[in-house]
């Protein structure tokens, strides 16, 4: 199984693997189906995930129904349980200083917050798509789910325009990712907030990148997959803050029990990156 699966994640292009990912999806899932583990994101329960990698395999991560990996179940339990998100509270309710949920307002008069998704990801983009709380918009270069085709160093968008932004493992893919960043910060509305994962290796102070590393394999070895041009360090947070976000490092998985990460199967210490303008 899992060499299977690592050769259909080396060798088929991204466009169609999310295409037949829809056809594969349900046959998973009734096979996988069990009560051990948890997807938070549709609360259906599998004896086990499957796993998943470009270069080193890691097991039973990748869940049979949803296709979320462990960064997604935890931004899904974050946007729930620490936002409005979801479950928009009335303005004549509490002010985002007194609630302990974050409040999500739009900063124009509509009531619905303008969110823009980089390469949405499956697990998500349906669910989002049908929210009647959110301007949803989606963009991505190649992405069959993206509405806007286009390159986060140079968007066709306007100044302030959006709410929220999710990019959420995509820096990693961009060489210039420090014009990606101010191209961010460029279209985030004053007040508005972003969440901006990407894969870290938080003993590692500085960031790396080399681009002399040309062989596929070895990328993916040093890099952990063959299309990533660096690997992030903690230094990550103050790069975002120089290009002028105000960033929270959250350890979600700090406030749940080992019993919950263990049953919706999350990596403990992973930090969400979430900036504010």
């Amino acid at each position: 199984m899992k060499k299977l699966f690592k050769f259909i994640l080396n060798f088929t292009p991204r466009p169609l693997l999310i295409r037949l990912s829809y056809l594969v999806r349900p046959v998973l899932a009734f096979l996988l189906k069990g009560d051990t583990y948890t997807d938070p994101i549709d609360g259906r329960s599998f004896k086990s995930f499957l796993p998943y990698g470009y270069g080193k395999q890691r097991n039973n991560v990748l869940s049979p129904s949803t296709l979320s990996l462990e960064r997604h179940r935890l931004l899904w339990l974050y946007l729930k349980n620490e936002t409005d998100f979801f479950q928009p509270e009335p303005i004549s309710g509490s002010s985002k200083k007194e609630s302990k949920r974050i409040i999500l307002r739009a900063t124009e008069t509509s009531s619905a917050l303008k969110v823009l998704h980089f390469a949405p990801e499956q697990a998500f983009y349906k669910r989002f798509r049908k929210m009647k709380n959110l301007d949803y918009v989606t963009t991505d270069l190649s992405s069959p789910l993206a509405d806007v085709k286009a390159d986060i160093c140079n968007l066709p968008f306007k100044d302030d325009a959006f709410d929220i932004i999710f990019c959420n493992h995509v820096l990693e893919h961009i060489p210039d990712d420090t014009k990606a960043m101010q191209e961010l910060y460029r279209v985030l509305k004053v007040g508005g907030m972003g969440i901006f994962q990407i894969p870290q290796d938080l003993a590692r102070e500085q960031t790396f990148e080399d681009n002399t590393i040309t062989d596929k394999k070895e990328r993916a070895k040093i890099f952990g997959q063959y299309d990533h041009v660096r690997v992030y360090g903690r230094d990550y947070f103050d790069k975002l803050r120089s290009i002028g976000f105000k960033v929270d490092e959250v350890d979600y998985t700090a406030n749940l029990s080992k019993k919950a990460i263990e049953k919706y199967c999350l990596a403990k210490g992973e930090i969400i990156p979430v900036v504010y303008k």
